[in-house]
């Protein structure tokens, strides 16, 4: 209302003043008066002009700061619902955690009794490795017993032998010797006649000796001779029969003593000259078609092996294929068994693939990458290098590759020794099931796609998957033929189908295998 009312002052006030102009001029002081509240009115009015102008403008500031207050509101709800949505998936977050910490439990749990029951397994194999020491000990002094008396048997029988061709010689002059006797004695009593019509080698009839008559000494020691050699070789066929005997029951005496000649008097009939000569070539004839006795079979130490497996040669046509892969998911695994190549590489030992990914499992080596080196494969891209030089001088090694998905860690045994360990390798992954496991190619498609190059040629035997890591008493016992882990899932029983030229020998210990 200030301003209308001053407005109206401001149209008014003019018409007042023409009109106390017009009734004379005698006012002036109440004019100059009246001028100067004008002025006064004038800078009042500025001044009021000013203070609306100031007034508008406030108007304006608090307008813009509602609406920022509205543009900060939204803003705030905004933030509020991004909080909220956080909220709940830290919530879901946190519940999955306490899953997972409930199973992570559950699985120590579980890894503590295996752990338990290793360590029980451990002590056992412990005390059986020494009572096994032991045995092979006691077994080691029986084949050394064993030596011995077939060396004593074998120095006995060539004694035998050698006492038996002097006999045949001297048996042969003392023939000879009879015969001219015999000859002269038929000469002397028959008349000429008789003794030119019967010949030199005939013997009379009624001049044969008698059997209770006297006997010249020539014939006594003839007879003794005789009966010496038939002594002889009765008892060399019975030291023969006591030699097979000893080699089935595997236990000789330690000593025999060597049979002397005996000269017991006997009074029999002298056979003719002939008749003697014949049973002599007989009994020697005998005594040489006698067979001489086997040496005894080296009883195998490495006992654990089953059957063998040979790849002849680098063709893609050559693999052993397993009718059955893996039936769960693997979070730990480890791949035994003993390995004889002779080449500048070992090639693919195993290969395990599936459609997702044809390397899911690989134990890859290939003639054109640097000699003495393998691929470790778990999951591809992923790989390890493993050592195998000392794998290709032909000779039969013992192999063992563990690996755990916890921390990644993983191990590489030869001939019981660790020569490669590490981690961070495919930590926390699992291998899938379901895949095409075979062995001595690698797949570059589920069956197929093989590279010679890439082709395992030499011997595998005794070979085995667990789905757990070994430990190190295991892997021991598994180099020295002293037992079998427990739990294998796959070995070379599981082998479904051989292909190529890839042969299987079934042999119980590694050194009966061909």
């Amino acid at each position: 209302m200030l301003p209308v009312c001053l407005f109206l002052a401001g149209m008014c006030l003019p018409g007042s003043l023409s009109q106390l102009a017009g009734t004379g001029e005698q006012r002036k002081p109440f004019f100059e008066r009246f001028r100067r509240l004008e002025e006064q009115f004038r800078r009042f009015q500025e001044v009021t002009l000013l203070h609306l102008q100031g007034i508008a403008g406030n108007y304006n500031i608090s307008y813009n700061i509602d609406t920022r207050f509205q543009h900060l509101q939204a803003q705030y709800d905004t933030v509020t619902a991004a909080l909220n949505a956080s909220h709940a998936a830290l919530q879901e977050g946190l519940g999955q955690l306490r899953t997972c910490l409930k199973k992570l439990q559950k699985r120590t749990k579980k890894l503590t009794s295996k752990l338990s029951s290793l360590a029980e397994s451990l002590s056992q194999s412990r005390e059986r490795s020494s009572g096994e020491r032991l045995q092979t000990a006691g077994h080691a002094a029986d084949l050394a017993a064993l030596r011995a008396s077939r060396n004593a048997l074998q120095k006995e029988l060539e004694s035998l032998r050698e006492a038996s061709r002097n006999q045949a010689t001297k048996l042969e002059v003392l023939e000879q010797r009879l015969e001219n006797v015999l000859h002269r004695e038929v000469l002397a009593a028959e008349p000429p006649k008789l003794a030119a019509v019967q010949g030199p080698n005939q013997i009379p009839q009624d001049k044969q000796p008698e059997a209770g008559g006297s006997q010249s000494p020539s014939v006594k020691k003839l007879h003794a001779k005789h009966r010496q050699r038939k002594k002889l070789e009765e008892k060399k066929q019975q030291l023969l029969a006591q030699a097979a005997n000893r080699r089935l029951t595997s236990s000789l005496p330690h000593g025999n003593k060597s049979p002397g000649p005996e000269r017991q008097p006997e009074t029999s009939t002298l056979p003719e000259p002939q008749a003697a000569r014949q049973q002599l070539h007989s009994t020697a004839q005998i005594s040489q078609e006698q067979p001489w006795p086997p040496a005894p079979k080296k009883p195998g130490t490495l006992c654990n092996v089953e059957s063998m497996l040979l790849f002849p040669n680098a063709s893609t046509e050559n693999f052993a294929a397993f009718g059955r892969g893996f039936q769960t998911a693997l979070h730990e695994l480890s791949v035994c068994g003993w390995v004889s190549a002779r080449s500048r590489s070992l090639g693919t030992i195993l290969s395990y693939a599936t459609e997702e990914n044809d390397n899911k499992l690989v134990l890859h080596g290939r003639n054109t990458e640097p000699a003495g080196s393998i691929h470790f494969v778990i999951g591809d891209p992923a790989f390890r290098e493993l050592p195998v030089e000392r794998l290709l001088d032909g000779g039969w090694h013992h192999v063992c590759v563990i690996w755990s998905s916890l921390q990644g860690k993983f191990w590489f045994y030869v001939d019981r020794r660790l020569v490669s360990m590490g981690s961070k390798f495919q930590e926390g992954y699992e291998i899938p099931p379901g895949g095409s496991l075979l062995l001595g190619q690698e797949q570059d498609v589920v069956g197929g796609g093989f590279d010679p190059s890439e082709a395992f040629v030499g011997r595998l035997a005794g070979f085995a998957i667990w789905n757990r890591a070994l430990m190190p008493g295991e892997v021991s016992s598994l180099a020295t033929g002293q037992g079998l882990p427990r739990g294998p899932i796959l070995s070379l029983a599981d082998v479904s189908s051989l292909n190529g030229w890839v042969q299987k020998v079934n042999c119980t210990c590694l050194e009966h295998c061909l």
